[in-house]
């Protein structure tokens, strides 16, 4: 399946030995321990201790990376709308004369400011 399609990411889930090479050759392997052993779980980026943490893992967890990095995107979006904005509008207040809207100071420190902060705040 990599070969096939290499821009896809692969997933594969096992509980035993048998299962080892497809845990190892996809790109996010999810090892079971069980009664089979602890091979696939060793082997394995993630490892669970049953069947039915699962669901959760695979519907819970990924879902709700999908959803954080849905808001940093929609984030991204709003912060460079209201760095551009301004400097766009200035322009046809200008005449589009070049003059700065703002001390080249306040480029960096917005930056740092709405990209660096939020990011800390809600991680924390």
């Amino acid at each position: 399946m990599r070969d096939r399609e290499p821009t896809k990411a692969t997933l594969a889930i096992g509980d035993g030995a048998n299962d080892v090479n497809m845990i190892t050759e996809a790109h996010i392997g999810i090892g079971i321990s069980g009664l089979e052993g602890q091979q696939a779980a060793t082997a394995a980026d993630y490892s669970i201790g049953q069947f039915r943490f699962l669901k959760n893992l695979l519907l819970t967890h990924g879902r709700e990376a999908y959803r954080r990095n849905t808001y940093l995107v929609s984030y991204m979006f709003y912060k460079n709308i209201l760095y551009v904005w301004p400097i766009w509008f200035f322009g046809f207040y200008s005449y589009f004369s070049g003059t700065p809207i703002y001390d080249i100071l306040m480029y960096q420190f917005y930056n740092v400011i709405f990209t660096g902060l939020p990011i800390i705040w809600f991680a924390v």
